[in-house]
Formats: C-alpha cells, structure tokens, sequence
C-alpha cells in the first residue's frame, strides 16, 4: 500500500475530483479527512469509506476554519502527513466582464487559501516526530496554455505553481514535498455544466472528444492514482513538480482539423 497509515487532508473532497483522490487515498491505506464546505457531503463520504476516514465541514476563505481543519485532524488522528489542495471554483467570463468581486473569489479560494492551509500544515508536519510530510497542489491544464474567458481562473492557477515550486525548494531540506497536478478534462460535475452551457451539448462534447488525444475525459480516480504517488515516499525524488495528467492535452500543438491530410514526405 502506498500510504499506509498515513494522515492525508483532502480538500473539497465532498464530491467530485476531491472525492475521486480521497478513495484512492483511503485504498492505498491512509486515515483520511474529507473536509468540504458542504459539511454533510464530506461526512456522506467518510461515512462510504468506513474506517479510516473523518468528514469534516471547512470553508477554505476562513483562516480559523483551516486552522481548526488541521487542529481536528491531529486531534483524531494523531499526526498529519499529507495534505492535497482541492478545493477550488471556476470563473467563465470574458477578461473585461470579470469583476473585482469575480477576481477576488477565484483567488481567494483557489490560491490564498491554498497557501494558508499549506502554512499551517507545514508547521504541523515541522512540529511532529517524524517531521516531514507531502503536499499535492491541484492546479489545471490551463498552466500550460490558457483558454479565452478564463482570466481569473488561470491567474489563481499560474499562482499556484508559483507557489508549488518557491515553497518546495525552501521545505525540502526539512523533510517536506511540496508537488502539483494539473488535471485535463475531468469527468464531473463541472463537465456537465460546460456541456448544459452550450447551445448543442454533443457538438461540445465531440469538440472536446476529438482535442484529447485519449479520447474521453479522466476519471477522477486516475487523478487521484497520481496524487497517491506524489504523496508516497515512491516519489521522494520529486519536488516542485508540475505533473500534467491531462490525456494528452498539453501535448497537442493545435485543435485536431476535421480533415485528413494526404502523406507528405517520407519514402
């Protein structure tokens, strides 16, 4: 097992991505906290997992509520190694309609909020023996390219990463790894409301489709897979890592052309 008995907080992990990395967690046998601001949800989930887990209600904007997560956490399980900061939102609005109120949103969640709770869980894993301990950053694909009408959103995530590698290489040296993911198209909730948003659902999915080399958006559980390893001390060799799990995304230079062309070159 890849975390036995290791202590990992996942935020956001009420639903959705965060729910799809806490189950591998708990798989690969770590105590996990399900925290999320719909309280309920998070309980709903530990409860699913049985042992092992803890659901706790946390609203990642509030200082004292990420304080108390972490308080929480050591209280029940006595001692954290691994933190992975998931919960987020999304802001789909051209760059001149996005408001000040928008902007402050996305940051405040997707990026303060991230480093916060980082803040505090680094003093945690400092302060116990063993020390040391493991944070996985979930960033996006957009960090390799960005989309139109995404201003805010990419903004928090490009902070991420910032963050990610100018904390990992200050930690390192006391035990503690800080790393990213950026996920590609994930099968959740948030792909459903693009797809409602469009004028023609399957002409958006076929869009998409055919820009991800593999085809099809990733399972939440694949993401979690990756971020299990970067919480393992199989990936004690990375540090400040960006690890695209995107089906390709990033590696496509243009949109796939609806055509075929003829053979250039060659023998």
């Amino acid at each position: 097992m890849l975390l036995q008995d290791n202590v990992v907080i996942v935020t956001g992990a009420g639903g959705g991505l965060g729910k799809g990395i806490a189950e591998v967690c708990h798989r690969e046998a770590a105590k996990v906290v399900i925290a999320d601001i719909r309280g309920p949800a998070a309980i709903s989930v530990a409860k699913s997992l049985g042992d092992r887990a803890l659901g706790l209600g946390c609203d990642v904007r509030s200082d004292d509520e990420l304080a108390a997560l972490v308080a929480a956490t050591v209280k029940h399980f006595g001692r954290l190694d691994g933190l992975v900061n998931n919960a987020g939102v999304n802001c789909v609005k051209p760059a001149l309609d996005t408001t000040s109120a928008d902007w402050q949103q996305v940051l405040s969640i997707d990026l303060r909020a991230s480093f916060v709770l980082s803040q505090i869980a680094c003093r945690q894993m400092l302060a116990q023996t063993p020390i040391g301990g493991s944070i996985v950053n979930i960033a996006t694909v957009h960090t390799h390219g960005a989309l139109p009408a995404s201003v805010a959103y990419d903004a928090a995530k490009w902070g991420m990463i910032g963050m990610t590698k100018s904390m990992a290489i200050e930690l390192a040296p006391q035990g503690i790894r800080i790393n990213a993911v950026s996920p590609g198209l994930v099968a959740t909730q948030i792909w459903e409301d693009v797809k409602a948003a469009a004028p023609d659902p399957r002409q958006c999915e076929d869009y998409f489709y055919a820009n991800i080399p593999i085809g099809r958006p990733i399972e939440p559980a694949e993401i979690g897979e990756v971020v299990a390893f970067l919480l393992s001390d199989r990936s004690r060799a990375m540090v400040g890592a960006n690890v695209f799990a995107d089906g390709g995304m990033s590696s496509q230079l243009l949109s796939q052309a609806p055509f075929e062309f003829k053979p250039i070159g060659g023998n």
